[in-house]
């Protein structure tokens, strides 16, 4: 399997392989060493013009909920077939509107060596039920550093994507 396969060969793929029907836009495929998410928007359910905000909730919820009861054979057969083909287990989730939910993500065990300092910090998110473990507490402090660094986060990333291109460039050995 190619870590190598891009993001438009992941999307087509899965653009390809998906029922037609399933979703009503092409849908966004997304990546990382470990796992391959992949997100459908769904047609927003019909409801009365006076329906209330709690009403269309309701509505979007169930129909995401039929969404994932209805495909789940399929969803696990194609996972499977793309597991095979690209290394990594495979996660759904859809969208209506501005509502998403995702299933089935992956949790990925972290192996980290935290001295006491850090882990009384992480101990100290569980005591005040912010998480309710350590990795629960971990994974909150990587979104609190990702929403309030973002730009940050960002900028690093570009530079590394420089990075991989100088070093493309360059010599191979055995060339």
């Amino acid at each position: 399997m190619g870590h190598h396969d891009t993001p438009d060969e992941l999307r087509g793929w899965f653009t390809g392989r998906l029922p037609d029907g399933w979703f009503s836009a092409v849908p966004q495929v997304s990546t990382d060493r470990d796992e391959i998410l992949v997100i459908g928007e769904l047609p927003d359910p019909t409801v009365a013009k006076d329906a209330s905000d709690a009403e269309r909730g309701a509505a979007r919820s169930a129909r995401i909920e039929a969404f994932r009861e209805e495909t789940r054979g399929a969803r696990m057969a194609i996972a499977d077939d793309a597991e095979h083909r690209f290394g990594r287990k495979v996660a759904w989730g859809v969208r209506i509107g501005d509502v998403e939910q995702t299933f089935t993500t992956l949790s990925v065990p972290v192996m980290t060596r935290l001295r006491m300092r850090e882990r009384a910090t992480l101990d100290t998110l569980i005591d005040a039920g912010v998480a309710r473990s350590r990795s629960e507490a971990l994974a909150w402090c990587v979104r609190l550093v990702a929403d309030h660094q973002g730009d940050w986060i960002a900028k690093l990333r570009d530079a590394l994507g420089s990075v991989e291109a100088v070093r493309d460039e360059g010599p191979t050995p055995g060339r």
